[in-house]
This record gives C-alpha cells, structure tokens and sequence, in this order.
C-alpha cells in the first residue's frame, strides 16, 4: 500500500503526470472518472502566482470530484517558491509538487525545473525552504541528472527525504534527453534499493499499457507509476492499467460512442471553466487525439477546430457517431502514445 503521509492512495496507485496545456481540472476529472488513483495539476510558475497572474491563479482550481489533487509549482528563487507555497497552501489540495524535471529552455535558464539538476546543494536547500513554508506534504518531481554523466538521483532521493519530502516521481530520462530515447527503469530499482530511503518512489516515462505497469512495479520496485502522454485522448489508460495489475488481462478498449461521451464530457467541462471562447479553443488540441486512428476523420477535425459554436462542435460529434456507425471493428487502441507538443518533466 503507498501513503503520501497521511493520503492512503491503496496498493500499485496510478497518477497522472502534470502536463502543461493538457491536465487541467477538465480533463484530470475525466482521469479521475476513469481510474487515476491521484491527479497533479498543470505546473504553476511561483513567479506567476505572487504576482497574482491571472493565467497562474487560474491553474489552482481543484473541483471535489477530482481529490485527490496535488499542485505542482517551479521556479529557481527561495522567496518566491516559499510565497508560493503559502498560496498554494489556501487552495487546500491534498499536497504540493515540485517541479525539478521540465527540460524546456525558457524554465531551465531561470535554474528552474531540470535546471536546478546542475546544482544539487541549492535544490536541497530550496526544497527545505518549501516544506518549512507550508503545512501540506511536500512531494518532488525530477529527472535522473542533468546527463547522462551527472546522473546522482539515488542521493538527490535521500537528500531530499531528509529535508522533509514525503514521495518522489522519477522520469527516468536525463533532461539532456528531453523525451528522446527510453527511459530507464532501472533507476528505480537503485533508488528503492536504498536501505535508508522510506519514502514512496513513483516511476514515470514510457509507461502504457498493463504490462508496463506490471513489469515497473514488480521488476524494478516502484510504488506505483505516474502515466503522462498515453492518457491524452485516452483517459481509459488508468482503467485498463488497473484491470491488468488486478487480474492479468486486458479489458475491452473503449467504444466509438464511449470516446464520443468523453469528448462530450470534456467539451461541456471545458466550457464551465475557462467560458465558451477559451475553453473551445482550449478543447481544439484535445480533437485529434480522441478520434486518433479513425480513417478519413480529418474533414470532422478541422470541422472541430474552427466552430466557436459548442452547439456546432455537439452536432459534428453527432456527425461522427453516424458516419462511423457499425464501424466499430476498424477501431484499435493506438500503438504509441500521442505526440505531447506541452511539456511536464
């Protein structure tokens, strides 16, 4: 069983990663409806926050039926990441992530994100200025090393447990990797093999399918895993990942009509969110990954992408449920994830 202090998230838990653009409390809910076990928001910029950043502030929003939730935060500054801690702290989810892995230039030149790889001791300090700002538990999401040659994530887990995290979540790729390449499960096994570690190690990278779960956990030690890319357009992932671990078999994937519902469901919580302008527009790079796979879907796509009409968007579904009707057997479940034009850590 893994705990986070006092979060019981049960035995082999599922998490969705934080991805920026992408899980945002519309779609965490639709995660969170189909198994996620634990749901982390889309990465927060601490500058952002204490200066009361609308696109920022707006990130905090949790809604019940997602919990629970943890709120990830960057930045490379002591003071502005223990401020927004305290701010994180009034939006009352279960725990607060740091963000020590995103690879992407404009957040490494700040010593954010996987930046701070470079310089273990202030990473260490930075973290204990967190957890002494805030009353929730602190969690950590990092890289393996900057490269392949400063790869010292075994000590970065212990240095940072004894500075008060309570879990960390490992993509086990190096930022020097971004997310070429595969990632490297055997660093869990280290990390885990650590007699002085007693925190919760999650794994993240290339995770997709039930026996990838399996073979994380079982092989190399994790304590659950953290899935990103393959729940884009696919949010049944966390379902048929659970039903795997549980019994050894893959469940039906979803049908036409329930991909359609899904999308419905996105679309209308989308739209409560951000108001019909920005959440429509928001919804557009969510089309192409629900309907991936379906021959000559693009005429339906770019229908999708240009309406500003919800009432328009709800037809073209309509549309699509009729055209593919009785067409279920051409259906599959996509091979490889989708491709993330975000970026998480």
């Amino acid at each position: 069983m893994a705990k986070i202090a006092h979060i019981d998230l049960g035995k082999d838990p599922l998490l969705l990663a934080p991805m920026e653009d992408v899980s945002d409390p519309p779609f965490r809910r639709l995660c969170r409806k189909h198994g996620a076990d634990m749901l982390y928001t889309e990465f927060i910029s601490s500058d952002g926050l204490i200066r009361d950043a609308d696109k920022s502030v707006k990130k905090l929003d949790i809604y019940e039926d997602e919990r629970p939730v943890g709120i990830q935060i960057f930045g490379g500054e002591e003071e502005a990441m223990s401020l927004s801690a305290k701010i994180v702290e009034r939006a009352n989810p279960e725990l607060l992530d740091i963000n020590y892995g995103c690879p992407v230039k404009n957040v490494v030149c700040k010593n954010a994100g996987s930046g701070i790889l470079r310089d273990i001791d202030k990473m260490v300090r930075l973290t204990e200025v967190i957890v002494k700002s805030t009353n929730l538990p602190v969690t950590v999401k990092t890289r393996l090393g900057w490269d392949a040659n400063s790869i010292r994530v075994v000590e970065v887990a212990e240095r940072l447990q004894d500075v008060g995290i309570k879990a960390i979540s490992i993509h086990c790729r190096t930022k020097h990797q971004m997310y070429t390449g595969k990632a490297d499960w055997t660093w869990i096994e280290k990390v885990k093999n650590n007699p002085r570690l007693h925190i919760p190690v999650f794994g993240n990278g290339d995770v997709a399918t039930g026996e990838d779960a399996r073979k994380l956990i079982n092989t190399y030690g994790a304590d659950g895993v953290m899935i990103g890319r393959a729940s884009i357009g696919y949010p049944w992932v966390f379902r048929e990942i659970r039903h795997y671990l549980n019994t050894g078999e893959h469940m039906a994937i979803p049908t036409l009509s329930e991909r359609l519902d899904a999308c419905r469901e996105h679309v209308r919580h989308s739209i409560e969110w951000k108001g019909n302008n920005l959440g429509l527009l928001e919804m557009r790079r969510h089309y192409g990954p629900y309907f991936r796979g379906l021959e000559n879907i693009k005429t339906f796509r770019s229908r999708l992408v240009q309406t500003m009409s919800a009432q328009e968007v709800y037809d073209i579904l309509g549309e699509i449920e009729t055209h593919y009707s009785g067409m279920e057997n051409m259906w599959a479940k996509p091979n490889t994830p989708v491709e993330y034009a975000g970026f998480d850590a």
